[in-house]
């Protein structure tokens, strides 16, 4: 075949994921249209008014005819008041609306994001995400009233064609020229914007490190190299806002020349006219004043062609996110309620991405419902990595990864994550109480459940005696508790809801012997009939598995029994 006959299918502008909230709102806009039908309309009266007195009032001395022509006035003075106020009401509402659907739309891809094609720091990624206002400010701002008055223009040239003739031409011949100047800075003002916008994103990323871990840049001394990058990205960032402000003023500077230009071309015109007595002193001053009506919105076209910039790099980092595959099945994945429990990796094959060498290679095992098996191997061996791709946060480059006799890529990642219950080697908290981050929004997550997985992680041994308790807030990632305390708050967060799956990477680590052998004890009731994974150093933790799996270098090298491997590792080699 031919790729002649291959039908094209067109590429539609904008996704669907801007688009639908636009569309929803079709009724919304369709009202500021039309207020703002009515409020050119009414723009047009004062000009006819200030004609009507200089060409009837003043010369017959009509006092009863400019009482009437001012109530008049004063009638349409209040409704375009009225009327202005309700087209910004309408515009916030619509945009309002398209920011709550359009940011909701993008944090829900944010969540499903597959971590193996993520880009960029998390600095990179926050400010990527507060690109989202570039889209809020233009569907929710003047600008976007001056598009809808733009057609009002010509209407406005067509009435002083009417009045002044060929006073028309003045204000005709400044919208090209300034329209003309807009579209010659577009070129450089695309390039200036994502330049701009990507030396702000490196920007962002130096600040949210150096809050994120300010303790540690504190205590290694890591703050001048942090503010050597900081200079370099503040720096940058300005030359290019310099650039692009520079390059936008152009634009809005001509706008504003061809204004005045515009005003004294139709008034130098215009004497020329009543000399000719083609014209009357009136309809010079109406001319006059509907010809800043008609070049004024170029300004403001102007401002709007430099916001389009923006915005328009803004989408195309927004929709290049939006565009990633999320996590799980192309379709509806599987939600599987009730699982049991079985584990089973074949062939499984792993790659970081940008990583030369594959963390996992071969490895296959299989784990049955209720059994308890121990990951034990060198540092780098790829022991949490095995809990990850068991928790569906990356997939494999190669084999199958199963629960429960399915593919893990079939089953939808929320619903598979809400049956296991994970406290991973970092013990990450979030801001907010101890009641929530234990509870995470769970509706099967009571109080008497919260109760009972404090208890058994020892998290109610120290928050049951403190005057605030559960709902102590907490401040970023847990600070202001010690490691051990937060281990303890994560494995809570794991036990609550009695997850059939439990997978824990070096969950004590941060804890004293005494802390941990009260919890190996607590534990080993908990866990009974419960498939347990975990990843320790720690021999104590050795007692609550009856089964070890040997990895070094991203295969297994040993599996078996618990007593046995313990012996063949406790047992000396030959020389």
């Amino acid at each position: 075949m031919s790729s002649d006959s291959i039908i094209k299918v067109p590429i539609p502008r904008f996704a669907p994921w801007l688009m639908e909230p636009m569309r929803r709102n079709r009724s919304v806009y369709m009202k500021v249209a039309l207020a703002a039908v009515m409020i050119n309309v009414f723009g047009l009266m004062t000009s006819l008014f200030t004609m009507t007195v200089y060409d009837r009032v003043v010369p017959n001395n009509a006092t009863s005819s400019l009482v009437a022509l001012s109530i008049g006035l004063a009638v349409i003075v209040i409704f375009d008041f009225m009327l202005k106020l309700l087209r910004a009401y309408f515009v916030d509402i619509a945009g309002a609306s398209i920011d709550r659907e359009i940011g909701e739309s993008l944090f829900n891809r944010l969540l499903s994001l597959r971590l193996e094609l993520r880009k960029g720091s998390t600095g990179a990624l926050t400010g990527l995400m507060r690109e989202l206002e570039a889209l809020r400010d233009f569907f929710a701002s003047a600008t976007m009233t001056a598009l809808v008055d733009l057609p009002f223009v010509f209407l406005t040239l067509l009435v002083v064609a009417l009045i002044g003739g060929w006073v028309a031409l003045v204000p005709a011949l400044a919208i090209p020229i300034v329209i003309g100047v807009g579209c010659l800075t577009q070129p450089a003002m695309n390039r200036l914007s994502a330049r701009a916008m990507g030396e702000g994103l490196q920007k962002q990323s130096v600040l949210v490190e150096t809050v994120g871990g300010l303790e540690t840049v504190k205590a290694t001394g890591a703050g001048r190299l942090l503010a050597k990058r900081w200079t370099r990205a503040v720096e940058q960032h300005s030359a290019s806002s310099l650039r692009q402000r520079l390059v936008a003023s152009i634009g809005i500077t001509t706008a504003t020349s061809a204004g005045t230009i515009s005003y004294a071309g139709v008034v130098i015109v215009g004497v020329g006219l009543i000399a000719d007595q083609q014209l009357t002193m009136g309809g010079l001053i109406a001319c006059s004043i509907l010809a800043g009506r008609a070049v004024a919105p170029l300004a403001q076209i102007s401002q709007l062609l430099t916001r389009m910039t923006s915005t328009r790099t803004a989408y195309r980092q927004l929709n290049e996110m939006m565009s990633q595959p999320a996590e799980g099945p192309s379709g509806e994945g599987l939600k599987v309620r009730g699982l049991k429990g079985r584990i089973e990796f074949r062939g499984v094959a792993f790659r970081y991405p940008g990583a030369p060498e594959k963390t996992l290679d071969g490895i296959g095992f299989a784990l049955e419902p209720g059994e308890h098996v121990a990951l034990l191997g060198p540092v780098g061996s790829g022991k949490s990595t095995i809990l990850r791709l068991i928790l569906g946060l990356y997939p494999p480059e190669e084999g199958v990864v199963m629960i429960d006799g399915t593919d893990i890529r079939q089953l939808d990642p929320a619903e598979l994550r809400e049956h296991i219950g994970t406290a991973l080697q970092e013990s990450v908290l979030l801001t907010g109480s101890i009641r929530e981050n234990i509870v995470l929004g769970r509706d099967h997550v009571d109080d008497d459940e919260l109760l009972r997985a404090a208890t058994l992680s020892g998290t109610h041994g120290f928050i049951g005696q403190i005057a605030n308790g559960y709902d102590l807030r907490l401040a970023d990632r847990g600070e202001g508790l010690s490691g051990g305390q937060r281990q303890s708050i994560a494995l809570a967060r794991a036990l609550a809801g009695r997850p059939p799956i439990l997978v824990f990477d070096e969950p004590t680590s941060a804890m004293d012997t005494q802390s941990e052998m009260g919890l190996i004890q607590r534990l080993q009731e908990e866990t009974k009939d419960r498939t347990l994974v975990v990843v320790t150093h720690r021999p104590p933790l050795l007692q609550l598995v009856s089964r070890i799996i040997i990895v070094e270098r991203g295969r297994i090298v040993g599996d078996g029994p618990r007593d046995e491997v313990m012996k063949q590792l406790t047992r000396p080699r030959a020389a």
